[in-house]
């Protein structure tokens, strides 16, 4: 299991550098990578001293493997007609609508899932009261980048305008996008958070 942080960062290099390559909108697959990179360097850096769970890991890089799919294609333009088909068989259609592509929706739902990693380096690290003081703290964390990540699009469309801060924007006609995309990423915070809650031990060792 130790090695298993080693040869996801590996994957994800190889993806990266893959969909480095002719991506549909430099400058949005730049602006979309750069939070991205930044998480992996922390990543890196902090494991050093600390090594997460194998669940943590697989969970933080399917998002950031997921997060940089999008960046290449731009997320309102990555092929996935057959995952709209099967979301709008969901009934969810405020959330989800038919006609829209709904990849970055699933995307910040998928935002929710550092809250496991947080729950975990809370609960390890002996550094809250309780697992639900370290639930509610995920929850709030999750809730202040998904708040923050909507102003800085807000800003860089504002700023770049044209077809880059649109795309990077993907609010496709939804005028309540920036509300959904929050409510989304609170609720995979909430049930990656609860997951965390009941399966991370105290003791747990990698």
């Amino acid at each position: 299991m130790q090695h298993l942080p080693k040869i996801l960062l590996v994957l994800y290099i190889i993806l990266f550098s893959i969909l480095a390559i002719e991506p549909y909108d430099r400058a949005t697959w730049l602006v979309e990578n750069i939070p991205v990179l930044i998480a992996v360097g922390i990543l890196v850096v902090w494991h050093r001293s600390f090594l997460f769970s194998g669940t943590a890991y697989i969970l933080m890089w399917t998002f950031l493997s997921y997060h940089t799919i999008g960046g290449h294609w731009s997320f309102e333009r990555v092929p996935f007609a057959y995952g709209n088909q099967l979301l709008s068989s969901l009934g969810l259609d405020f959330i989800l609508p038919e006609g829209r592509n709904n990849f970055d929706r699933v995307g910040h739902f998928f935002v929710g899932v550092f809250a496991y990693p947080i729950v975990e380096f809370l609960v390890r690290s002996s550094l809250v009261a309780n697992r639900f003081v370290a639930f509610l703290f995920a929850i709030f964390a999750i809730g202040f980048w998904a708040a923050s990540y909507e102003i800085i699009e807000m800003y860089y469309a504002v700023i770049e305008g044209g077809t880059s801060g649109s795309l990077f924007l993907g609010s496709q006609g939804d005028i309540w996008d920036a509300q959904k995309d929050m409510l989304l990423d609170m609720c995979g915070a909430v049930l990656f958070g609860f997951l965390a809650i009941i399966t991370v031990p105290k003791d747990h060792k990698n």
